[in-house]
């Protein structure tokens, strides 16, 4: 036997006492968001939770290579390119909208899911809900269009409040389209509307203090990435400000924001792994109808009513899905 075959038959004989997993390249996800990995916690949660759900585990058989924003939401088209230079399977944007469009506009052939709480037709992100067409496909939730419904909620509990506010991000997307259900609500419970902008964590403080000298009695707060990213953050100025406020998610309320009023955001996550599992098991995203999520959930935080020194009303309790005591 001559020496190269001997060399090839012993190289051949040491890779099979590898580990099978050793020898096969496991599949690479693409994570991107526009906040950091600390505030992300919860949307990481149930992401991991719906991979797990269809068989796949982080460092066992699936890699996710992470990129994180870290709220500046200008970075996201070169962290979407830097994922797609390196030629991820799958692009999961379960965040700000904007990466979901920054990872469209940079490539069109790996599939990426999103999480929008607008009309993804509308954004362009599919063509249609049922048969997306393209590369992407994700999961819809009822954000924007409950804005004016959480003017109503905080308007049954603040009835003698005049004059509210609505803190938003004009470089949203959405932001046009909520301040318009907003201004509608206003106007049909006859009340003062104020909007205010934020555009970064830095405008937090100055704004609650303008919502201060504005003696403004309620605070509703836009569906937003970056104001989702930075619940617990905004949860706490409504309080040290003593401001009755309503919010899109369960974790404002846990943190002590007094009302919220919109989907699950962990079971959301989760149906974005479930769709990226999908994929990574050979379905095509243009195939994948976008999830529509309709269920919403009232949450109330008895404590911070009762320290705010607010009754709420009991059709209101009654009608909660929980109540923080």
């Amino acid at each position: 036997m001559r020496r190269r075959e001997i060399l090839a038959g012993l190289t051949g004989a040491a890779a099979s006492l590898l580990p099978a997993r050793a020898q096969q390249r496991i599949p690479v996800i693409g994570f991107l968001s526009s906040a950091s990995a600390d505030q992300d916690a919860g949307r990481l949660r149930g992401f991991r939770q719906g991979l797990s759900d269809m068989g796949y585990v982080e460092g066992r058989n699936v890699a996710i290579e992470y990129r994180w924003a870290e709220e500046r939401t200008d970075r996201l088209p070169a962290l979407a390119s830097d994922l797609v230079s390196r030629n991820v399977a799958v692009i999961a944007s379960a965040g700000h909208v904007l990466g979901a469009m920054a990872a469209k506009h940079a490539t069109s052939t790996i599939p990426i899911v999103f999480l929008s709480g607008r009309d993804p037709v509308a954004l362009g992100l599919v063509a249609s809900l049922n048969r997306p067409g393209g590369n992407l496909t994700g999961v819809s939730t009822l954000g924007v269009e409950l804005a004016g419904k959480r003017l109503e909620l905080l308007h049954s509990v603040v009835p003698t409040a005049r004059t509210v506010a609505a803190l938003v991000r004009s470089s949203n997307p959405a932001a046009e389209q909520q301040e318009e259900e907003l201004k509608r609500a206003a106007a049909a419970f006859g009340l003062d509307l104020h909007f205010l902008n934020a555009d970064s964590e830095r405008e937090f403080d100055p704004v609650f203090a303008k919502l201060a000298a504005l003696q403004i009695g309620g605070l509703v707060i836009a569906t937003d990435g970056l104001f989702i990213s930075l619940t617990e953050r905004l949860a706490a100025l409504t309080m040290r400000h003593a401001l009755p406020a309503i919010f899109v998610f369960r974790p404002f309320a846990a943190a002590g924001g007094l009302m919220s009023y919109g989907g699950d955001l962990t079971e959301l996550s989760r149906q974005i792994g479930v769709y990226v599992g999908r994929i990574l098991k050979g379905e095509k995203a243009a195939e994948l109808p976008v999830v529509q999520s309709t269920k919403v959930e009232l949450i109330v935080n008895l404590k911070t009513a009762k320290s705010l020194g607010l009754t709420i009303p009991p059709t209101l309790l009654a009608r909660a899905d929980e109540v923080i005591e």
